[in-house]
């Protein structure tokens, strides 16, 4: 039942699994105009979200994918890239810093900036978008403290007599 169980932890989400997917990254779409149209599933971190009339970007900081599809968080990076799609997501829900996932096909290269650096974002056609949940920091205490064993000096083989003068040992 563990092994099962186990097995499950390891699949993405359902809306990102397949495996037909192109292995280009971010950083190969930059320089290669031969990818465009190819279809890949690409992760990271939202660097900045620019809702428009009839569609939503996100600027994303590319990360690589585990074996879940979700963003490794780390200090590894594929560049990044803005990923589109029709209709509004709200930018305080699918804030700066959230993790994403996308599924998409690439476009023509977006030439853009950051700060003054020009740069150019490969540009994703989203099929799929999925927001990760939040991870929670776990506080940092002992696991199963439960205090003093409360029979620890009723047990005389393994924790020798106890020195009570009134005992008769």
């Amino acid at each position: 039942m563990a092994l099962a169980l186990g097995a499950c932890s390891t699949l993405a989400p359902a809306p990102l699994r397949g495996n037909d997917f192109s292995d280009v990254t971010p950083h190969m779409a930059q320089r290669r105009p031969d990818v465009l149209g190819m279809r890949v599933r690409w992760g990271g971190t939202i660097a900045e979200v620019s809702p428009k009339n009839d569609h939503t970007c996100f600027q994303v900081v590319s990360h690589p994918l585990d074996e879940t599809a979700r963003p490794e968080m780390d200090d590894r990076t594929n560049g990044r890239f803005i990923a589109c799609i029709s209709g509004f997501y709200d930018p305080e829900i699918y804030a700066v810093k959230r993790e994403i996932t996308v599924i998409g096909t690439l476009q023509a290269p977006t030439i853009g900036s950051i700060g003054d650096y020009k740069y150019v974002f490969p540009h994703v056609a989203i099929e799929t978008l999925y927001l990760w949940p939040k991870q929670v920091p776990v506080a940092n205490m002992p696991a199963y403290d439960f205090g003093p064993d409360p029979f620890m000096y009723q047990n005389p083989w393994f924790y020798g007599p106890p020195s009570y003068p009134w005992m008769p040992w």
